[in-house]
């Protein structure tokens, strides 16, 4: 790990948010990932810039680095940006699943998305019901198609009939429906199937065609 005196006073101040710009400051946290410079990033961490906390969670998981500690203070963070960062990192934590399920309730709906594609890729069965929520009632579309991708992604029985309500929904998110029936097997996944064929939108009746073929 490259510690060197004079970056490390740097970072010191930048921590402090003294004159250093952020863009600096996020450049240097970005730098840290690629130099294993593991104990810089975790400084930056405590910025008063969200992008540098963000460009740091990044660096620290580059790195393998990335302890608990480190991800809970991103999953909480005060700013939308760095609750993203923190739950695409914990996307890729087996580990970490139970804490993303909060984030589903994110005042932020970039955050509600990237919770709930990071709980898809964990094969979380245990937020299927919380995912089936958020495809049903979100006010965001990109929150809705989400949520269906990952139950798809989960294939449990229980996020079944969310994905087949998802079904009648805008054809960004009917399409995405379509393709998360394709675990699951039954007269009502059939039936949905059947009526995908005759959608208006074709990518929904291309979907529908290239699961039944």
């Amino acid at each position: 790990m490259r510690t060197g005196g004079h970056r490390a006073s740097r970072v010191k101040n930048s921590t402090m948010g003294a004159s250093i710009p952020p863009q600096r400051r996020r450049r240097d946290a970005a730098l840290a990932g690629h130099t294993g410079a593991a104990d810089e990033a975790r400084q930056l961490l405590a910025d008063g810039d969200p992008g540098v906390r963000a460009a740091a969670l990044g660096a620290l998981a580059r790195l393998g680095e990335l302890a608990a500690d480190d991800l809970s203070g991103g999953l909480t963070d005060p700013d939308g940006r760095v609750r993203r960062r923190a739950a695409e990192e914990a996307g890729r934590e087996p580990a970490c699943a139970a804490a993303l399920v909060p984030l589903l309730d994110d005042a932020d709906p970039s955050v509600v998305e990237m919770a709930a594609w990071a709980l898809g890729e964990r094969g979380a069965v245990d937020a299927v019901n919380a995912l089936a929520v958020v495809a049903a009632g979100h006010a965001d579309a990109l929150c809705r198609e989400a949520a269906v991708a990952a139950l798809g992604a989960i294939g449990d029985p229980a996020g079944l009939p969310a994905i087949l309500r998802a079904t009648t929904d805008k054809p960004a998110i009917r399409r995405r429906a379509v393709l998360a029936l394709a675990p699951f097997d039954g007269p009502e996944v059939d039936a949905a199937l059947q009526r995908a064929l005759t959608d208006r939108d074709w990518q929904v009746r291309q979907a529908a065609e290239d699961l039944l073929a």
